[in-house]
């Protein structure tokens, strides 16, 4: 395909946004409202107050944010009190923003005494989500630790530790979204999917992110035909490179991800929650790293797959 001259593609492009700023079809064809939204990861906004964040997000046009639950973030249930949930709800509500996820770091091959603090922190997830969200609980989202390499010798193991949080799970009334990742003991769509069987739990379903898939050569349509049946939350972003030399994670947009395609997928598959932009560590690591350039810069890459796949956002509210 020959390439657009900078002027007359960043117009077009310009163009294109605005219509799907404003609902509007674009010429030739009537847009139809996805069956998701999208948000952005507060995992990558730990340098902003709670308030500029959420701003920057809504201002940006995101429909939804994902609270990061870690140790050093404001919104770690521990230290976010009712006072705090209160003044946060109320401005979700003021912002028309959702929550969209909520993020964890556990893995299933902690020790003992860090597996059972792993297991009150689920707990506390589920406190904290029915009480910013009770009509639409978001889901809890968490990678598995492990290496690629051990996956035979810890894979029961893995599936056992699992079960355990499945019941936390249960009794915290939310869900898991466990995630597979390219240099965890969990890295493949099989692996994912053999620990989910093996524990088969209504509280346990997946997480789907395509980038872990990508730098190890492995299709997009397969995957997705693969996971997204029961799939509960969707990390997006780009990357490069391959496990045996070194993986980059990039912005959407930085890569070669065709958001178009994506979204006409998505939509097939009827995914009922929101895409949501991670940013990785080794991206806001970075010197010179800026969160509110990073949220308008993958919005911007989002909006556009969108509006190439003829379709609208959505931005209602889902009980």
């Amino acid at each position: 395909m020959p390439l657009l001259p900078r002027r007359t593609f960043l117009g077009q492009t310009a163009a294109a946004l605005g219509l799907a700023a404003l609902g509007l079809p674009l010429r030739g064809e009537e847009k139809r409202t996805a069956k998701f939204g999208l948000g952005f990861t507060l995992y990558g906004m730990k340098s902003l107050p709670l308030d500029d964040a959420l701003k920057t997000c809504a201002q940006v046009g995101y429909d939804g944010v994902e609270l990061c639950l870690l140790d050093g973030y404001v919104t770690t249930p521990a230290k976010f009190g009712a006072d705090d949930r209160t003044k946060l709800r109320e401005d979700l509500a003021s912002l028309k923003l959702r929550i969209s996820g909520l993020m964890e770091n556990f893995s299933l091959l902690a020790d003992d005494a860090k597996h059972a603090q792993n297991l009150e922190r689920i707990a506390a997830a589920g406190k904290l989500a029915h009480d910013l969200a009770p009509d639409a609980l978001p889901p809890l989202e968490t990678v598995l630790g492990g290496k690629p390499t051990e996956w035979e010798q810890v894979k029961e193991r893995m599936a056992e530790r699992l079960r355990t949080w499945a019941k936390a799970a249960e009794e915290a009334k939310i869900i898991m979204a466990i995630k597979a990742h390219v240099m965890s003991a969990v890295q493949t769509p099989e692996r994912l999917l053999w620990l989910w069987k093996a524990v088969d739990h209504p509280s346990i379903q997946l997480t789907y992110d395509y980038s872990h898939f990508q730098v190890q050569n492995l299709a997009l349509d397969e995957t997705m035909a693969a996971i997204l049946p029961h799939t509960r939350f969707i990390h997006v972003k780009d990357a490069s490179g391959s496990p045996e030399t070194k993986v980059a994670f990039l912005l959407p947009g930085e890569g070669t991800i065709d958001y178009g395609a994506y979204f006409k997928k998505l939509q097939e598959f009827g995914y009922p929650g929101d895409v949501v932009v991670e940013v990785s560590a080794m991206i806001f690591n970075q010197t010179g790293y800026e969160p509110h350039e990073a949220a308008r810069k993958s919005y911007t890459a989002l909006a556009a797959g969108l509006t190439q796949a003829g379709l609208a956002r959505w931005t209602g509210k889902r009980s």
